[in-house]
C-alpha cells in the first residue's frame, strides 16, 4: 500500500512537471503558457477539426480552449476557419508563423522530459507513461462521483 495517495502522487509531479515547463519556456522566449503550449502541439496533431473535438482530446472545458486559442490566434500562431461542412462550427489551422514556435515548444518538451525522468531506464519511462496512461484511461469512462 502506498503512503501518500496515488492520486496526491500524481498532482505533486504535474506541478513539479508545469513548474519546470514554465521555467524553460520562459529561458527559451517561448512565450506561451503550458497550456497554450499543450493546445498548439494537439493542433499540430490535429490540423483542421473542430474547436470542440480539440477541447475533447486535450480534456479541457472548450472555454478554456477558446481562451487558448484566442491568445494562440493574437500572437499568430492560429486561425479560426469556417468548417466547410458546418459554418457554424469553426476548424482551427495553424499559420506559418507557428512553425519556429512549435520547434521550439517540442525542444522544451524535450527537456522536461529529461529532467523529470532522469535517472530512469528508457523501457521504465515507456512503462511509466503506459501506466499513466492507463490510469487516465480507466477514469476518462467513470462518470463523476455524486
Amino acid at each position: 500500500m502506498l503512503s501518500v495517495p496515488l492520486g496526491f502522487l500524481l498532482l505533486d509531479a504535474h506541478r513539479l512537471i508545469r513548474a519546470r515547463f514554465d521555467a524553460r519556456a520562459e529561458a527559451a522566449g517561448l512565450g506561451l503558457t503550458a497550456g497554450e503550449a499543450r493546445a498548439l502541439l494537439h493542433i499540430s496533431k490535429r490540423e483542421g477539426r473542430r474547436q470542440n473535438v480539440l477541447a475533447e482530446h486535450l480534456n479541457i472545458d472548450p472555454m478554456t480552449l477558446v481562451t487558448y486559442l484566442d491568445r494562440l490566434e493574437a500572437a499568430g500562431l492560429v486561425q479560426r476557419c469556417p468548417d466547410p461542412a458546418d459554418r457554424r462550427a469553426k476548424v482551427v489551422r495553424l499559420t506559418p508563423a507557428s512553425a519556429p514556435v512549435l520547434t521550439k515548444v517540442q525542444a522544451v518538451c524535450r527537456a522536461v522530459r529529461a529532467d523529470a525522468t532522469a535517472g530512469l531506464a528508457e523501457e521504465d519511462v515507456r512503462r511509466l507513461a503506459a501506466l499513466i496512461g492507463g490510469v487516465i484511461g480507466a477514469l476518462s469512462g467513470l462518470a463523476p462521483p455524486a
